[in-house]
C-alpha cells in the first residue's frame, strides 16, 4: 500500500464500541501505544473491522497538532502520543517535527516555524503528539 500520508501506524484491534452511526475503534500499536479513531459503522461493516484483527490507521502530518507542556491540561482530542523530538525540518514557512514514542513508533507533524520557536521543538525536547479520533482513517490488509 502507499499512501501520501506521513503517519502509518499498523496495530491490532482491541476495541469496537459501536453508536448510532459511528463507532469508535481503538488500535493497539506494537509498542503498547493506542489510538483511538472514530469511523461510521458502514466502514466497520465494510472493511471488517472487528476486535483481535490487524489494521492501519493514516494521519496526515498536518492534522498532527504539538505541544510541550501537557501537564495539567485537559483536551478533547483523544489521542495524545507523548515522546521526544527526533528531528526538526525547517521550510520556508512550516517545519516537519518528528516525534519518537516511546514504542519505536515515529509520528510526523508539520507545524509553522513560529510554532516551532514559541514551543521550542529541537531534537531531544519532550513533546506530545495530538491528534483527533475523527482526524484518522482506518484500513484493513486486502
Amino acid at each position: 500500500m502507499k499512501v501520501s500520508a506521513r503517519n502509518v501506524f499498523k496495530g491490532q484491534v482491541t476495541l469496537v464500541k459501536e453508536g448510532a452511526v459511528n463507532a469508535e475503534v481503538v488500535l493497539t500499536l506494537a509498542g503498547g501505544e493506542q489510538l483511538v479513531a472514530v469511523v461510521t459503522l458502514e466502514s466497520i461493516k465494510s472493511l471488517g473491522i472487528a476486535v483481535g484483527k490487524q489494521a492501519v490507521a493514516l494521519v496526515k502530518a498536518p492534522w498532527v497538532m504539538l505541544m510541550t507542556d501537557a501537564e495539567g491540561i485537559r483536551l478533547s482530542a483523544r489521542n495524545c502520543l507523548q515522546g521526544k523530538v527526533l528531528s526538526v525540518t525547517d521550510g520556508a514557512v512550516n517545519a516537519e517535527v518528528v516525534i519518537e514514542l516511546s514504542g519505536g513508533s515515529k509520528v510526523y507533524s508539520i507545524v509553522t516555524r513560529d510554532a516551532v520557536n514559541e514551543l521550542g521543538l529541537a531534537a531531544g525536547v519532550s513533546a506530545t503528539a495530538v491528534i483527533k479520533a475523527s482526524h484518522i482513517i482506518l484500513g484493513v490488509p486486502a
